[in-house]
């Protein structure tokens, strides 16, 4: 079914002239026809202060700082901290995707970008936006969720996914070490978690569930930037029950609950 994007309100943060048009011809052929332009942050938080826009498209590498500067920002306004955030760039090393991603984006678009992905990307972002519990094959309302990830943005984005699919309760942990200290004292009925975190990572909090928990057998969905196949195997070999990557969005957040819960290991 094609998602009519006529209804969102877009902001496009971008140095180049030449990418300006190109991006904003684009979203104007998939149906986006309220679009703005910065050129950088200090333009972006100022157009942002005048009109909030439903979700911000940026580049990465801005005259006044990076994007991740701009979601940081964002973030950590009460007034902004809900707004979509879509990246387009060029970049592919890890370390400097790894914070835009650990901030809540809802998607990356590559440069130079197809229009099948920059759809997938506004798709991504309608999901984050709405809230559409039905048809799910799970009582989303009925689930204690237990959230673990260091980054509280990161943390934000995924509640709000869930939220949208209906999840209600939430519990909420820093790292795998405060995640097992909740553990012990507290039913949940799905932990989902990050890999990469200081005290105890991802691997040895499954690793500890599995284990050494009372409730050894909770449904335990991954989201992670980790791109190590490596370290991914040893995570399903310990018995995650679905990973997902950063960003996601809620169809296939709904698709792996609907598996894990109804007891069917992904």
């Amino acid at each position: 079914m094609a998602i009519d994007f006529g209804a969102l309100s877009a902001l496009l943060v971008e140095p180049s002239g030449v990418q300006s048009r190109i991006i904003a011809q684009a979203c104007k052929e998939l149906g986006v026809t309220t679009l703005r332009c910065a050129q950088d942050i200090a333009g972006a938080l100022a157009q942002m202060a005048e009109a909030r826009p439903d979700v911000v498209i940026s580049a990465l590498y801005l005259a006044d700082g990076a994007g991740t500067n701009l979601i940081a920002a964002m973030r950590a306004n009460p007034d902004l901290e809900r707004v979509a955030f879509i990246l387009v760039s060029s970049e592919t090393r890890p370390q400097a995707l790894d914070p835009v991603r650990q901030a809540g984006v809802c998607a990356i678009v590559p440069k130079p970008f197809s229009s099948d992905q920059l759809r997938r990307a506004l798709s991504n972002t309608v999901d984050f936006l709405s809230e559409d519990s039905a048809q799910q094959e799970f009582d989303a309302e009925a689930l204690r969720v237990l959230l673990v990830d260091d980054s509280p943005s990161a943390r934000r984005f995924t509640r709000r996914v869930l939220e949208n699919l209906g999840v209600q309760d939430f519990i909420e942990a820093d790292d795998g070490k405060q995640a097992v200290t909740i553990l012990a004292e507290t039913m949940v009925d799905l932990v989902v978690t990050d890999y990469n975190m200081p005290e105890m990572d991802g691997k040895a909090l499954v690793d500890h569930i599995r284990q050494r928990s009372w409730q050894a057998s909770v449904p335990i969905l991954m989201v992670t930037s980790e791109s190590d196949f490596g370290r991914l195997a040893a995570v399903e070999e310990a018995g995650v029950s679905g990973i997902c990557d950063k960003p996601f969005d809620a169809a296939t957040v709904r698709r792996l609950l609907g598996r894990m819960l109804g007891g069917e290991r992904e």
